[in-house]
C-alpha cells in the first residue's frame, strides 16, 4: 500500500526536493503541499494523509500548533517534525504535541525516506541530536522530577519498558528475552494502552520519567527506531 504523505514547509524549494526524492519511490507518493501551518491542518483533515512532513517556523501557524491541533482531533495521521532547528524549545514542543518523530534537515534523505516508513506503520523515530537532548535532559532533571508511577505495569512489562527505554525494537526485545517478536508487541501494545502513550517516543520518555533506564547506558539507539 502506497504511503501517502503531506508536505508542509514555507520554502517553496524544501517542498519541490523532497517531492522529487519521494515521487521516486515506488511505495511512498506526496498527495498535496502547505505553506502555512493552517494550511497543513485544512488539508489533513481533508485528505487525511498517512503522514505530515511538518516544518516548525511557519506563517500564520507555527508546526507546533499545528501538529498539536492534527493529533488533538485524532485523525489517522502522523506526524513527522523535520526542521533545521532542534533547540530543546523546539524538540519537546513537537514531542509534547504529539508528534511521533523529530527529524533535522541535514539528514540524508534516504534517512528521511526511512523516517517516513517507519512513522507510517505505527512507530516512532527520533534524530540522533533528539535523543541525546534528551538523555541530557533527564541527567540535570532531580530524582524527584524523574519519578513517575507505573501503576498496573507487570514485571515482564518492566522489562520491557526498560528495553524500549534504551532503544531496541521488537526484534531485539525479542531476541534479549527470549521470546517471540509477536509476543514482544503484544508487551509493547499493552505498555502504550496502560501508559496512554501515543507511541514508542512517548513509551523512552515514561522510561526515563520512571527511572528505568539510566542516561549513561552505553547503548542508546532510540533515533533508530
Amino acid at each position: 500500500m502506497t504511503i501517502r504523505v503531506l508536505l508542509a514547509d514555507d520554502q517553496p524549494l524544501v517542498r519541490a526536493g523532497l517531492r522529487m526524492v519521494i515521487d521516486g519511490t515506488s511505495d511512498v507518493e506526496v498527495v498535496e503541499e502547505a505553506g502555512t501551518g493552517s494550511q497543513a491542518v485544512q488539508l489533513a483533515r481533508q485528505l487525511r494523509p498517512d503522514v505530515v512532513l511538518m516544518d516548525i517556523r511557519m506563517p500564520e501557524m507555527d508546526g507546533i500548533t499545528a501538529t498539536e491541533t492534527i493529533t488533538a482531533e485524532l485523525l489517522p495521521t502522523r506526524v513527522l517534525v523535520l526542521t533545521t532547528f532542534d533547540d530543546d524549545e523546539n524538540v519537546y514542543g513537537a514531542l509534547r504535541a504529539g508528534a511521533s518523530g523529530f527529524l533535522v534537515k541535514d539528514m540524508a534523505l534516504d534517512d528521511i525516506l526511512t523516517a517516513i516508513r517507519v512513522v507510517a506503520a505505527g512507530d516512532a523515530l527520533l534524530a540522533p541530536s533528539v535523543t541525546r537532548r534528551l538523555i541530557e535532559d533527564f541527567t540535570t532533571r532531580p530524582p524527584a522530577a524523574r519519578h513517575r508511577e507505573l501503576n498496573g505495569v507487570t514485571g515482564r512489562e518492566h522489562e520491557i519498558l526498560t528495553l524500549v527505554g534504551r532503544g531496541l525494537s521488537n526484534a531485539e526485545i525479542a531476541a534479549h528475552l527470549h521470546i517471540s517478536p509477536g509476543t514482544a508487541k503484544a508487551h509493547v501494545a499493552s505498555l502504550l494502552t496502560k501508559l496512554g502513550a501515543r507511541d514508542r517516543v512517548q513509551l523512552v520518555i515514561v522510561a526515563y520519567d520512571a527511572g528505568l533506564v539510566s542516561p549513561n547506558w552505553p547503548a542508546q539507539r532510540s533515533e533508530n527506531r
